[in-house]
């Protein structure tokens, strides 16, 4: 898999680190609609589908980390109801193609859309949906939202 766009802060990192593991602290959003579906995001490295989420910033509370993710990946302003839980270990490592490894500790909220319009960014995302649980399964999806899925963080 081919790394997607880094931020500056992750940039520096890697500058001074070089491939090395990486601890980083993440955020997603599980946001649902009326009909009770779940938004995902096409991943423009794997082409997999995804919760829409990233990496926390120096300085960024976690909700509003999983804020900015949601809008720059959707185009969709959301409202964090709750945490629904944390997630992290031997489990949520990956190694992009570059042979950049990362262990994400990832906070995952539940959400519910706002405003905006899905638009894709085309940078780290391709495509916005909105799916049921019946039809998630179904998708190819991404090592997280398989993790997220396995065990029940998603359902």
């Amino acid at each position: 898999m081919s790394p997607v766009p880094m931020s500056s802060f992750v940039a520096n990192l890697r500058s001074l680190v070089g491939n090395e593991l990486l601890q980083m602290p993440s955020a997603a959003a599980l946001c649902r609609d009326g009909s009770d579906r779940i938004l995902l995001v096409r991943q423009a490295d794997t082409g997999r589908w995804s919760t829409p989420g990233g990496v926390i910033e120096p300085g960024e509370a976690p909700e509003q980390a999983a804020i900015r993710e949601v809008h720059e990946e959707t185009g969709l302003a959301v409202v964090i109801d709750s945490l629904r839980t944390a997630v992290g270990g031997p489990d949520y490592r990956t190694m992009y193609s570059n042979g950049d490894r990362l262990s994400y500790v990832a906070l995952i909220y539940d959400a519910h859309v706002v405003g905006g319009e899905p638009t894709p960014d085309h940078q780290e995302t391709t495509e916005v949906g909105w799916f049921h649980m019946r039809e998630v399964a179904q998708l190819a999806h991404d090592h997280f939202l398989a993790l997220l899925l396995r065990d029940g963080v998603v359902r």
